[in-house]
């Protein structure tokens, strides 16, 4: 049974009431550790006070960064929770056909910028994506989900291209900081969950 009020409040509010605490998890909770408060505080905050992304886009996002990073048991929840926010199964499917799609391009392409060779540059990539052309999310929002998930994995020309390409689609800079951070503090959590 876990001690930590604010840690079990934290479980109730991802919806993961039957976790089993990972070492990480343990090491917090068994200090009192003050970063349970920050860390619970901070999710709360990307995934429901948000200014620039609605309650729907914010959880698709955080399914893919749980995606991402193989994390099934936040997997599950953020699936659940989208779809009470009003998400479709074509959009939970797309999430996850575009996280899988960022994988690919994100090493295909950190390859080719850490090399900085006229050979590979020149070649055609040769890798299909034409669910980039008409997404059930709309093109803006799937650009937005590309830019977070080329974010967690590093990848420079994958991250600058897809933000340029958000903002020709209408979305602020706002909008992409906020989304971001939701990134970085969803891979946080899961740094702590697994």
């Amino acid at each position: 049974m876990i001690q930590n009020e604010t840690f079990v409040n934290l479980l109730a509010e991802l919806q993961i009431p039957d976790y089993t605490p990972s070492a990480n998890a343990l090491a917090l909770i068994g200090t009192d550790a003050r970063y349970i408060k920050d860390l619970k505080i901070n999710v709360g905050n990307v995934l429901n006070n948000t200014q620039h992304l609605d309650k729907k886009e914010a959880l698709l996002l955080a399914l893919s960064i749980a995606i991402n990073e193989k994390f099934d048991l936040l997997k599950e929840s953020f699936t659940k929770m989208a779809i009470a926010a009003g998400a479709t199964d074509a959009e939970i499917a797309e999430v996850v056909a575009c996280t899988s799609l960022m994988n690919t391009n994100n090493v295909f392409y950190r390859f080719r910028h850490f090399m900085d060779k006229e050979f590979y540059s020149n070649q055609p990539a040769g890798i299909k994506m034409s669910i980039m052309m008409n997404p059930v999310l709309g093109k803006a929002f799937f650009e937005l989900l590309s830019l977070v998930v080329s974010s967690i994995n590093g990848c420079e020309m994958c991250v600058t291209s897809h933000e340029k390409s958000v903002l020709q689609h209408g979305y602020s800079e706002s909008k992409i900081f906020e989304a971001v951070k939701l990134g970085a503090i969803i891979k946080g959590l899961i740094t702590v969950l697994s």
